[in-house]
């Protein structure tokens, strides 16, 4: 017992000891030097509270879309625009594992009528010049000017960019249109290319629910899911479909999708029937690049041809991808879109 009390005193003096040592050494409050953040990792934001860089952006017509902000480089900042219509900025998350190391700002944004921006109920608002408008208040919104300001736009989002830059360029610095043609009429002709490769059998069973304009019906759903979307939109088994763009699909405004592009993908139609910019390709000056894939359901010859239209264009081809080559061929779709952005910005 005295030899316990003894040794607990002397490991009791020698943590006394090391403590008094430890906090002499430790600096005080006036001594602790501030780390400087990394600029690129600064979302700060205006107002009495941090929200991750997310900002809502106020629209004319009384609404309010979401935005949020990754990375902070005063040089070059992508404005992202999904496709759909009406789907969401999720299946464009995978930007966010690419855009950050090679130190590129850019934007996450849902278009009004999409899940995380407001959705009105009025047919007025879903017009392709009301939408092109709307990207440009975004832009307003969020600071980005001739200097730094690019557009990605993604299928239906590259409707939008190429409207956007017949209208605004003098505004952009950069262009990327990814996997989406000039002309409506082309697309829905190579789609009904791709369909007459398909067994008759299959094509039996599409005409038999189209037919009966039954297109919300399961069974016609799961064979354009299994059938057609596996093989040209993302060339993934179902069962491996990445999580976001399950995500967004979940969270599709299925009304302002059939009321703009039609019910389904083999009956395009509705706002966009007719639609073309084909013959005003050459108005566009603003270094462009065009993204085209092998097995896309958009003619990938197309694109090529169309970045020889614009007055400064680029083509990448991914020979592996789809429709969301971002997904399938992702390392050399990304590389691509990023050199051409570094090289614009050179």
């Amino acid at each position: 017992m005295l030899q316990f009390s003894n040794n607990f005193a002397l490991i009791s003096a020698i943590m006394l000891f090391c403590l008094l040592v430890c906090c002499e050494s430790m600096p005080t409050a006036d001594k602790v030097k501030t780390v400087p953040a990394d600029n690129y990792l600064d979302f700060k934001t205006s107002g009495p509270f941090q929200a991750a860089g997310i900002q809502m952006i106020d629209l004319e017509e009384g609404y309010q879309v979401w935005t949020k902000r990754f990375g902070n480089n005063p040089d070059i900042k992508v404005l992202l625009l999904h496709g759909g219509p009406a789907l969401t900025h999720e299946y464009m998350e995978c930007f966010e594992s690419y855009f950050p190391k090679a130190g590129i700002e850019f934007y996450h944004y849902d278009q009004l009528g999409s899940y995380y921006s407001d959705q009105p109920d009025d047919n007025d608002l879903w017009t392709l010049e009301r939408f092109v408008d709307e990207v440009e208040q975004v832009r307003i919104g969020l600071g980005l000017d001739k200097s730094n300001f690019y557009i990605l736009g993604s299928s239906w989002g590259g409707i939008l960019g190429l409207e956007y830059a017949l209208k605004y360029q003098e505004n952009l610095k950069g262009l990327i249109i990814s996997n989406m043609t000039a002309d409506f009429d082309k697309y829905e002709a190579y789609n009904a290319k791709l369909r007459k490769t398909m067994r008759p059998g299959l094509i039996d069973s599409f005409e038999y629910y189209e037919s009966r304009e039954d297109f919300h019906n399961p069974v016609y759903a799961d064979l354009v899911f299994e059938k057609f979307y596996t093989k040209h939109i993302c060339r993934f088994p179902t069962i491996e479909w990445p999580e976001p763009i399950l995500r967004s699909f979940k969270h599709i405004n299925q009304y302002v999708y059939e009321y703009i592009q039609g019910p389904s993908e083999f009956v395009p139609g509705g706002l966009l029937k007719g639609w073309s910019v084909w013959d005003r390709l050459g108005e566009i000056k603003t270094p462009t690049l065009m993204v085209g894939a092998k097995y896309d359901s958009m003619n990938p010859k197309e694109m090529e041809e169309m970045s020889k239209l614009v007055k400064n264009g680029s083509y990448l081809y991914c020979a592996n991808g789809s429709h969301l080559a971002m997904w399938d061929e992702q390392e050399y779709y990304m590389n691509g879109v990023i050199d051409f952005i570094n090289k614009v910005n050179n």
